[in-house]
């Protein structure tokens, strides 16, 4: 059976930067149907290796500073560590280690990236911005289509409300 995990990455503590684990978190209450798990990962680094060898495919949650209009989400199919986008903290930067390394042992899983355009960081601070805070249903409605999509439930499963 194919599996799929849902890992929300992020620090929590500079505002936005953590919408990852935000997602991570809301999306852990919803009744999702066999064959997803849902990780809140932070910033875990190489911490997060167990989840991304294991061989399920991975729908991988994060924020990015870019030119795109805050809340914006793009999804991502990287082939390589350099088409994640450029790094804001260090969570990133092991991100991309690990990504590279998984590469090098022949075990990347698909991955399937979201990232979410945010105004800027904010340190010391637990609260999203209202265009972020705003985005999360829309995210919530793509991540977990592409998860069903992964799954081959996309024509058998609709959405919670």
């Amino acid at each position: 059976m194919n599996r799929v995990t849902i890992l929300g990455v992020g620090n929590y503590l500079m505002g936005d930067e953590g919408v990852g684990v935000h997602f991570a978190n809301m999306l852990e209450k919803e009744d999702l149907p066999d064959g997803i798990r849902v990780v809140e990962g932070g910033a875990g680094g190489f911490k997060l290796m167990e989840f991304l060898d294991d061989g399920a495919h991975v729908v991988l949650v994060d924020a990015t500073l870019d030119h795109h209009p805050a809340g914006t989400i793009r999804h991502i199919v990287p082939k390589f560590a350099a088409d994640f986008p450029k790094a804001m903290s260090t969570h990133e930067i092991g991100l991309k280690d690990l990504v590279e390394s998984l590469m090098l042992l022949g075990r990347l899983p698909p991955i399937h990236l979201f990232v979410v355009t945010i105004p800027s960081i904010q340190p010391v601070s637990i609260e999203l911005s209202d265009e972020v805070r705003a985005c999360l249903p829309e995210l919530k409605r793509q991540v977990i289509a592409t998860s069903m999509e992964l799954l081959g439930l996309a024509e058998t499963w609709a959405l919670p409300n």
